[in-house]
């Protein structure tokens, strides 16, 4: 085996030494392919990685083969499970938003109603007399205040229905449980009909959701 003289970092020459200690320099990195180095019997210095019989010294590592993790598939029967655990909660979902629907707007009529009664009411005590408050206040269907809040609480309502239709149908993961969160925020489901259906199947779709979720589209 041959014996090599080397030029180390410091500019001054080390050797001889055997290839087998040559070799381990390059495994550790102390030397690489650009280091200045001769067997005994060469001339002149030149860079080990031109030296043939070094060339698997500095030839990289075989990558070790990649193994890819095995993911679980969902089969047709997983699926079929994981919607018949959202199903009822879906449905629950569906009820309360159209409940609350319902609700917003028999409360609309019926304030309507009873600001009409309270006019009828002032007119009867002022003998008969119509005044300018009294017009307006038979006139006046609901103040924007009131209009605003119930344009929001549909908004919301409609959301939480469509998506309790696309969680019935495995699809939309994200949609689906903000559906079930908004049910369970009384500030923008304040519909006194439907609170508690909400309360209850919002909190139920989410925990269904989060085993679910593996099998949403």
């Amino acid at each position: 085996m041959a014996n090599y003289i080397i030029i180390g970092g410091d500019g001054k020459q080390y050797g001889p030494i055997a290839e087998g200690d040559l070799r381990k320099w390059i495994a550790e990195g102390r030397l690489n392919a650009q280091s200045l180095a001769k067997s005994e019997s060469d001339a002149e210095f030149r860079p080990l990685g031109t030296f043939p019989e070094l060339a698997d010294a500095f030839a990289a590592p075989a990558a070790p083969p990649s193994i890819a993790p095995v993911l679980p598939v969902a089969t047709a029967a997983d699926s079929r499970a994981a919607l018949d655990k959202v199903k009822i909660p879906a449905i629950g979902l569906m009820i309360s938003a159209i409940v609350s629907i319902v609700c917003i707007l028999i409360e609309i009529f019926a304030r309507q109603a009873l600001l009409r009664q309270m006019a009828s009411w002032l007119e009867q005590m002022s003998g008969g007399a119509q005044t300018q408050s009294i017009q307006q206040m038979e006139n006046t269907p609901v103040g924007p205040v009131a209009i605003g809040s119930y344009v929001f609480q549909i908004i919301i309502a409609i959301l939480i229905l469509i998506g309790a239709m696309r969680m019935i149908k495995l699809r939309s993961y994200e949609f689906s449980f903000a559906a079930a969160i908004m049910c369970v925020i009384p500030c923008i489901t304040i519909s006194c009909c439907a609170s508690p259906l909400g309360l209850i199947f919002g909190i139920w779709a989410m925990v269904v959701l989060v085993k679910a979720k593996p099998y949403f589209t």
